[in-house]
């Protein structure tokens, strides 16, 4: 069964996700435990991981962006086919991505990936994409995504979400109806809820 969910609907995935080969560079530790963020301007990964990622030849992709940043000549014409989407890490800049390509819309597909879930940066990367940055087209969650965040994510501005895989997708369906009026205004719908209702005296 798929684990994809995109418009409140179970779907097959049509985009294959592009990985980077794991590095030869040993986690830095912090305090005994792995470090999972990086400080702004760190490298989150090596020349040589972009250089030996495998990139399909044909169909639709989601690279993630220092590939897509360092070998945009080649996928250049699969991005104006609509072939190419861009994968962000929770960690790393928008301004990045903003800075490689000319107009955001030309990407059909823009995925953040959560390594683990422990923060809420994945919120607010989708409202900046929606408000700030006017993103229309897909804008996908995937990673360590879990039933409790869906409803959330949608708020958020993301339009379809890849469920991990030990986890029940249909489950998670659910989740996005776990509340029928939220209170505050979001990415979803802006009006909080006092502006969506006429009260008679």
């Amino acid at each position: 069964m798929s684990n994809l969910i995109i418009n409140d609907t179970l779907a097959n995935d049509e985009w294959t996700l592009v990985r980077l080969p794991a590095s030869q560079i040993a986690d830095r530790k912090q305090a005994g435990k792995v470090v999972l963020f990086k400080l702004t301007g760190e490298k989150t990964v090596t020349e040589e991981q972009i250089s030996g990622t495998a990139i399909p030849a044909t169909g639709k992709i989601i690279v993630p962006l220092s590939v897509y940043i360092a070998r945009k000549p080649e996928l250049e014409q699969r991005l104006h086919a609509n072939e190419v989407g861009i994968w962000v890490d929770t960690h790393e800049l928008l301004e990045d991505l903003l800075n490689s390509v000319s107009n955001i819309n030309s990407l059909p597909i823009i995925a953040v990936h959560v390594e683990r879930f422990a923060d809420g940066r994945i919120f607010s990367l989708g409202s900046l994409l929606r408000t700030r940055y006017g993103f229309k087209n897909e804008l996908r969650a995937f990673g360590d995504v879990l039933r409790d965040q869906l409803f959330f994510l949608k708020r958020s501005g993301f339009s379809s979400y890849v469920i991990r895989a030990d986890r029940s997708a249909q489950d998670a369906l659910a989740s996005l109806k776990d509340f029928s009026q939220p209170y505050q205004g979001a990415v979803d719908n802006p009006n909080p809820v006092f502006k969506r209702y006429n009260r008679t005296a």
